[in-house]
C-alpha cells in the first residue's frame, strides 16, 4: 500500500509539476501587487481543484457511457502520459513553453482570467494530469477508500502547489529558469516509466481479456 501511495504521488507530482510552474506564474504576474499575485495564486490552485476532482469523479463513467473497454482506455493513457512525458524530456520544457502561452495576456487584469489560463489549465491541471487522475482512480480496479486516498494525494500535491507559488520569488532566485527546466525533464523521465508500465499493462490485459 505504501509503495502504492508513494507510486500515485511522484505520478502526480510528475504531471501536474509544481516547480515547473513557478517561471509561468512569476511570469504572468510579474505587473501585479503581493495581494494580487496571492489571489491569483490561490484561484488558481482552487481551479485546478475542482476540474480534477470533477475528473476523479465522473471521468471514468463518461468514459463507459461511450463504451470503452477499460483495457483500452489503460494502454491509451498510457500512450497518452508517454507523448507528454517525452515532451517534457526532449522539447521545449513546461516553463518554456506555458511562458510563450503567458506572453499574451501580460496586460490582462481580470485576475481570475488569469488564474484560469494558463495557470490553471493548462500549466497545473494539464490534459496530461487530467488522464493521470482517471487512471488512478479506475473503479474497476481500485477500491472507493483507494480512491480517496487517490484524492487526497492530489489535493496534498496541489496545497505544495500553492505554497511553492506563495514563495516563487524565492525559489526562483534559487533555482533559476534553468534549475526549474531541468526538474521538469527530470520529472518527465520518470513520468516516461510509469507511463510505458501502463500502457504494457493495458496491452496484455486487452490480449487477456479478448
Amino acid at each position: 500500500m505504501l509503495t502504492a501511495l508513494i507510486t500515485q504521488f511522484v505520478v502526480l507530482w510528475a504531471v501536474i509539476d509544481p516547480i515547473g510552474s513557478v517561471p509561468v506564474y512569476l511570469s504572468q504576474t510579474s505587473h501585479m501587487t503581493k495581494q494580487q499575485r496571492r489571489i491569483v495564486a490561490i484561484k488558481a490552485v482552487t481551479i485546478s481543484a475542482c476540474i480534477l476532482l470533477f475528473f476523479l469523479i465522473a471521468g471514468q463513467f463518461l468514459l463507459e457511457a461511450m463504451q470503452i473497454p477499460l483495457p483500452a482506455f489503460q494502454a491509451a493513457g498510457g500512450l497518452v502520459l508517454l507523448l507528454f512525458a517525452l515532451t517534457m524530456i526532449f522539447g521545449e520544457s513546461k516553463p518554456d513553453q506555458e511562458t510563450k502561452m503567458s506572453d499574451d495576456n501580460l496586460s490582462r487584469s481580470d485576475l481570475s482570467a488569469t488564474a484560469v489560463y494558463p495557470l490553471a489549465v493548462p500549466s497545473i491541471a494539464s490534459p496530461g494530469t487530467m488522464m493521470a487522475i482517471v487512471m488512478l482512480t479506475d473503479n474497476h480496479r481500485f477500491a472507493l477508500v483507494e480512491q480517496a486516498m487517490t484524492a487526497g494525494i492530489m489535493l496534498l500535491v496541489l496545497v505544495a502547489t500553492l505554497l511553492l507559488l506563495l514563495s516563487a520569488n524565492l525559489i526562483h532566485k534559487i533555482i533559476g529558469h534553468v534549475g526549474a527546466s531541468i526538474i521538469s525533464r527530470v520529472m518527465g523521465l520518470i513520468l516516461a516509466a510509469v507511463a510505458t508500465s501502463n500502457l504494457l499493462q493495458g496491452i496484455l490485459d486487452f490480449y487477456t481479456l479478448a
